[in-house]
């Protein structure tokens, strides 16, 4: 086996994405090992009502996730500490921390705290919490700058799917004038539902029984969940400086069966879309209900499936489709982080 960089890995927030990516050390971490040369050690974990732990020589993926699947809890196994999340920052040792608190929208906090923390106390910090990028991210790039260490954030927009690292990345070279999207899985997931037949309320109470939704909906079907990706999409990609103050946002509650079965009837659909563009020297962004053909990429993108379109200068029209929730895919993407920042500080 090749040479490895050892990570030691601090997790904030033990829900679906970092149960995902536990899932994913789990089974792949021998793989992760030779392929990529990277030992990652999972040091700490801290959750809210959960429990936190710390073992300096590591805890056990598998034992965190049966522990949870069995009981629900962590509060049982040995490498119990009464730390908060600010202790384990100062006190684990670790070399990342991995941030996936609940998002607040409002004031990107504590995460963004968190996010503070750790790059004053030398640590990679790597978020999928759109706060913290949404309200802050000039701010936290700065630090990470300065502080010549990695801010890692590709699952605040498209979960696994690299929506971001695409444009970055693979794009290099094109200039990106406008950007479409299609961000919010549950309003999409609604939006299909209702096509085919279900009434506004009615795929709702679906959406929040299959987990899509949450019980209070309004993030997710006012656009503000959307708006905040628009945010970030402009802010990193686009080198804006917009808030979520400068998004012309509406939601879908205002749609109806008879609003998509004329717009069927017209070979169109409604879907709801985030769109950033340049406006001459500005950039603009907009979560608005859309009417498109149903020849546009985004239009045929049904259920809780994520897609964006960059329309570029030297390429056109590109358009990625994939998964924008869930446990594994937003554990990939803090993966991918991870052997970005591997690639870029680790050697």
């Amino acid at each position: 086996m090749a040479e490895t960089t050892t990570y030691r890995l601090l997790l904030v927030g033990f829900g679906s994405a970092g149960q995902g990516l536990a899932q994913i050390l789990r089974d792949r971490s021998e793989w992760l090992a030779s392929r990529y040369g990277v030992d990652l050690q999972l040091v700490g974990v801290c959750t809210r009502n959960r429990g936190t732990l710390f073992d300096d020589n590591g805890l056990d993926p598998a034992a965190l996730l049966e522990a949870l699947a069995r009981t629900g809890d962590l509060r049982g196994l040995p490498a119990l500490r009464e730390w908060r999340p600010e202790d384990a920052i100062e006190h684990a040792g670790a070399d990342v921390l991995i941030e996936l608190s609940p998002t607040d929208l409002v004031s990107g906090e504590p995460a963004t705290g968190y996010i503070r923390r750790a790059l004053a106390n030398g640590m990679h910090a790597i978020t999928a919490n759109k706060g913290p990028i949404a309200l802050h991210f000039a701010e936290l790039r700065m630090l990470a700058a300065e502080a010549g260490l990695y801010l890692g954030f590709e699952g605040t927009v498209m979960s696994g799917t690299p929506g971001l690292r695409t444009a970055w990345s693979s794009l290099a070279g094109c200039e990106i004038r406008e950007l479409r999207g299609i961000v919010n899985g549950t309003t999409n997931y609604i939006l299909t539902q209702m096509e085919q037949g279900l009434a506004y309320a009615d795929a709702l109470a679906e959406a929040q029984r299959l987990g899509y939704a949450e019980a209070d909906p309004t993030g997710d079907v006012e656009g503000y969940d959307a708006a905040a990706k628009a945010v970030i999409l402009a802010n990193v990609l686009m080198d804006a400086q917009i808030g979520l103050g400068d998004v012309e946002r509406m939601g879908i509650t205002t749609l109806t069966r008879d609003t998509l079965e004329a717009a069927r009837a017209a070979g169109e659909r409604w879907k709801l879309i985030a769109r950033v563009w340049r406006d001459g020297a500005d950039v603009r962004a907009s979560v608005q209900p859309t009417r498109l053909p149903l020849a546009h990429p985004l239009a045929g993108v049904g259920g809780a499936t994520n897609a964006i379109t960059y329309s570029t200068d030297l390429l056109g029209e590109v358009t990625l489709i994939g998964p924008g929730a869930g446990g594994t895919p937003t554990g990939f993407a803090i993966l991918s982080d991870i052997l970005e920042m591997h690639l870029l500080w680790g050697r």
